[in-house]
């Protein structure tokens, strides 16, 4: 059985140890019938639909335009979000999209921009894309090339490339960030809602990863968009992007957390029945030892997560510190559990399709996306530096 003593911590309230059980339930009766981990794309259009049927998705947008919450409640996305990772990848993935892609225009959209969008992503009838990264510029938001440049008649022009777009390809609609030149580095950017039959925007590649999903590298060519397309002020993209991540980022350690709980739950089954030297693997004392590190590393993980979270929904402004350590917790700790579960699978560890091997797989991105571990590290240092001054 899953360990939910977690949920007992002063961070949670009753709705969401409730939710826990919602999702779970969810995860185990739809999950697996609609996932083919051999058709990414038709595995998350079904997801979407589905966690939109079930009222979940109602988590990614506030309570005016069909969610749950008055304002997105950061501790429930990261409980559905590791529910649904310690279940599957693409589960887990296709409900942290909608949240992230539209996530610009929950926190900075005009009204009329949130009732075009929101309602249909909370329903599953939309899906949303966060388009930020290019071939120059992941980390380094301020290095970013697309442009969006003036078009009379109140449309601007997109030129240039993204990529490592997840939902690349299946998304209705993109949230881009683009040079508008009001000031040099990230004061010189904004965001546009961009529809995904816009003329001029091409899906110009596939990328294809060693955990798949619908990622995309995307060309805007004369791509016209209307000015009012804009989300926030004009050069203000920086900061809704920041502020977009300073909620979402939290969560990816959350995805982390549950692939960790995952790996540790097999490892426990595996060697409490796997026959060795007279016994079973688990009366090895270097295997318990083994075992009480990945316990350790869950419970640190989910300090660390649950703490960034609970923060932001205190009402903290920004949570750029914690958020970053979360992340940088989380993921790397994730990591080291993981790879325990497969050691101690012995063979079975390295089988394609097994648990632990497809966790494998699946828990190593989480260390480059939405900030790389080495770029968080320089994230807290400087917010360190910075309380100094």
């Amino acid at each position: 059985m899953p360990d939910t003593s977690f949920l007992a911590w002063p961070f949670f309230e009753a709705e969401h140890r409730a939710l826990r059980d919602e999702v779970a339930t969810f995860a185990a009766a739809e999950v697996p019938g609609l996932v083919d981990h051999h058709d990414v794309d038709g595995t998350c259009r079904r997801l979407v639909r589905a966690l939109g049927a079930a009222g979940l998705l109602r988590l990614s947008v506030p309570a005016p335009y069909g969610g749950a919450h008055e304002r997105l409640d950061v501790r429930s996305l990261c409980v559905a979000r590791e529910t649904l990772a310690a279940a599957d990848g693409l589960a887990d993935f296709a409900f942290a999209m909608q949240g992230l892609g539209s996530g610009p225009i929950s926190l900075f959209g005009r009204e009329d921009q949130k009732a075009q969008v929101l309602p249909a992503v909370a329903r599953g009838e939309a899906i949303a894309a966060f388009a930020l990264s290019e071939p120059e510029a992941g980390s380094d938001v301020a290095a970013l090339a697309c442009t969006a440049t003036p078009d009379g008649d109140g449309f601007v022009r997109l030129d240039g490339e993204k990529t490592w777009i997840s939902n690349g390809g299946i998304a209705d609609f993109y949230v881009v960030f683009c040079r508008t030149g009001e000031a040099p580095g990230a004061r010189g950017l904004s965001a546009f809602l961009v529809p995904a039959d816009t003329p001029g925007l091409t899906i110009a590649e596939r990328i294809e990863t060693i955990a798949p999903h619908p990622l995309a590298r995307l060309a805007f060519e004369n791509c016209r968009v209307p000015l009012e397309n804009r989300i926030g002020g004009p050069g203000e993209g920086f900061k809704v992007a920041m502020a977009t991540l300073d909620v979402f980022r939290s969560t990816v350690g959350a995805a982390a957390l549950g692939f960790a709980r995952a790996a540790l739950d097999a490892t426990l089954a595996r060697v409490s029945t796997r026959k060795m030297f007279g016994g079973v693997l688990a009366d090895l004392q270097m295997v318990q030892g083994t075992l009480a590190d990945m316990a350790v590393d869950v419970d640190l993980a989910a300090l660390a997560v649950y703490r960034a979270a609970w923060t932001k929904d205190q009402g903290a402004a920004r949570v750029t510190r914690e958020a970053s350590l979360a992340k940088l917790v989380a993921t790397e700790a994730a990591q080291r559990v993981v790879d325990h579960a497969v050691q101690l699978h012995g063979g079975l560890g390295v089988k394609a399709g097994s648990k632990v091997e497809t966790l494998y797989r699946e828990v190593r991105a989480l260390r480059i996306y939405e900030g790389a571990s080495d770029v968080q590290k320089v994230v807290i240092a400087r917010q360190l530096l910075a309380a100094t001054t």
